[in-house]
């Protein structure tokens, strides 16, 4: 399916559920192995926004990843106990206001969460699930290597809450990437088209965990979006191939070049992370400039 027009899209959007502070070395590049940074940085890094973006869609109102609950700084049952619990201390510190939530945030837009006709979730980590409670009228899209990988034993130990993934009345969809088709999105080759449109397409960028995913969005006159997750934490630093201090490296290091090739495809693309503290300005400005002005 190639990309088709008129646009499909309406506003793109962008709305912070908290912030979160986390170690230099997980933004990284850092030579160290994880287990080896994460118990002895004495280090973090200024607060970083967890960001959820918002697509009006002419077939539906899509949310990329779901933020983090507002439970997770009130609730003192909300992490596991013991030496995994210790891990999810050391990684992150969490400031999350009452108006944080992920409805707040879409109600700000004129949104209520029950607008939502899909959840696309870059990844299954605590921060980008914290609303999925409030999304229950949603299609939950998530990739099938990922729920592979949250489904298997011990998932507390690897970064999966269970408890708050797995949760009752959810439709989750578990996505096969499918060939495509689509010369304007080499070198992907494979992705899920979301809409049939082209103009939303869900393009696998493991690393980070084993099934993290990407979005595309595709706007005649405007700049494209690349929505990444966790792929980085900087866009400056994948630009220049660096990678983050959690993941596959093998893996992020591939899923970067991808991307990085994808800007030659797509003259202009922006990249939005989750965690970028300069994402809200690089999409306002490509909100605000016409297709093909390069923004980062």
């Amino acid at each position: 399916m190639t990309y088709e027009s008129p646009n499909p899209i309406g506003r793109v959007s962008v709305i912070s559920t908290g912030r979160v502070a986390i170690r230099p070395e997980h933004v990284g590049p850092t030579w160290k192995p994880l287990p080896l940074w994460l118990f002895t940085s004495r280090r973090w890094t200024e607060p970083r926004p967890i960001n959820v973006y918002v697509v009006e869609h002419r077939d539906g109102l899509v949310v990329f990843d779901a933020g983090q609950d507002r439970a997770s700084v009130t609730d003192p049952g909300y992490f596991p106990g013991g030496f995994t619990g210790l891990i999810y201390k050391r990684l992150a510190k969490f400031d999350i206001a009452p108006d944080q939530t992920l409805s707040a945030g879409l109600a700000a837009l004129g949104h209520r969460a029950g607008d939502v006709h899909s959840a696309v979730i870059s990844h299954l980590h605590q921060d980008h699930i914290g609303g999925l409670g409030e999304l229950r009228g949603a299609n939950i899209l998530v990739s099938a290597q990922e729920w592979g990988a949250f489904t298997k034993a011990r998932p507390e130990e690897r970064g999966y809450l269970k408890s708050h993934i797995d949760l009752p009345g959810l439709r989750w969809q578990h996505v096969e990437p499918e060939p495509l088709g689509d010369p304007g999105i080499a070198p992907f080759t494979r992705g899920h088209d979301l809409f049939g449109d082209g103009s939303l397409v869900l393009l696998p960028t493991p690393g980070h965990t084993p099934g993290s995913q990407s979005m595309l969005v595709r706007r005649p006159g405007h700049a494209p979006l690349l929505l990444v997750g966790d792929l980085t934490y900087d866009v400056d630093l994948l630009t220049a191939g660096s990678v983050p201090g959690v993941g596959s490296k093998r893996q992020l290091r591939t899923a970067t070049s991808m991307v990085n090739a994808l800007r030659a495809t797509l003259p202009g693309l922006v990249v939005l992370a989750a965690h970028d503290p300069n994402a809200a300005d690089r999409l306002h400005a490509a909100q605000t400039n016409g297709a093909g002005h390069p923004h980062g």
